[in-house]
């Protein structure tokens, strides 16, 4: 009885996968992914840690890890290529770091900014969720879209994702010529350190101002940026080329 059960446990045993199989598993290009997912999760970090402490020091750090993760976006297609190893595991992997790197936190930065009222968050939530379902559009058709000779798809519908760099720059702009974020030094207020959140963030204070739809209901004007964006990535009859 003793040795079947030895000889059961020995089977069972010999089907457990080996320590660490993942990890092992992964290719050259998908520890490159990772390195998009780490600029993405620094990039919220970094927002909040700016919020919390009121330093622009913060929020550059912030604006910086998108380009950052824009250029590992880029790298790990070409190593994936020159390596010949492409995998389903290494598409998730890119489109769960790009939706942490260029939908979430561009939407986190633009609350950092000011993007605050109701509708404003109402936009910000319609943004990452056009991104969210571009990625899980691309992912569902990407085996039946047109290739050429090397594999490679040949045109996008709606913008890809990575292009909201672009409404990163115009915040990292508009901060740097001192279009937002007006804090007076938190330091000296006798009111405690978010005293200065009342006057940072008041519609003069924030690039465009802001609209009253109704009474209660405003929002800035700016923000549809990211609505204009978000629409954008998810047409299908816009195409544009894959370089």
């Amino acid at each position: 009885m003793e040795k079947s059960k030895k000889l059961k446990r020995k089977s069972s045993d010999s089907k457990l996968p080996h320590r660490f199989s993942m990890v092992r598993s992964f290719q050259l290009a998908d520890f490159v992914t990772l390195g998009n997912g780490v600029c993405g999760c620094l990039s919220l970090m970094f927002a909040m840690k700016a919020l919390l402490t009121q330093n622009t020091d913060f929020l550059f750090s912030s604006f910086w890890c998108i380009p950052a993760g824009v250029f590992f976006d880029f790298l790990d297609g070409r190593v994936a290529r020159w390596r010949n190893s492409t995998s389903l595991l290494g598409q998730e992997l890119d489109s769960l770091a790009d939706f942490c790197s260029f939908g979430i936190a561009p939407a986190v930065l633009g609350f950092a900014c000011g993007f605050q009222k109701m509708l404003d968050l109402v936009v910000l939530t319609y943004f990452v969720c056009c991104g969210l379902a571009r990625l899980a559009r691309f992912n569902a058709t990407v085996a039946a879209m047109p290739t050429d000779q090397k594999g490679k798809v040949k045109y996008f519908e709606g913008t890809p994702i990575p292009t909201t760099l672009v409404i990163v720059a115009i915040l990292a702009y508009g901060v740097y010529n001192g279009k937002f974020w007006r804090f007076a030094n938190p330091v000296y207020q006798h009111e405690g350190p978010f005293a200065s959140f009342s006057l940072a963030f008041t519609p003069e204070y924030v690039w465009g101002g802001e609209v009253t739809i109704i009474p209660g209901y405003e929002f800035h004007p700016l923000v549809l940026m990211y609505a204009l964006s978000g629409t954008l990535m998810i047409s299908r009859r816009l195409r544009i080329p894959k370089p």
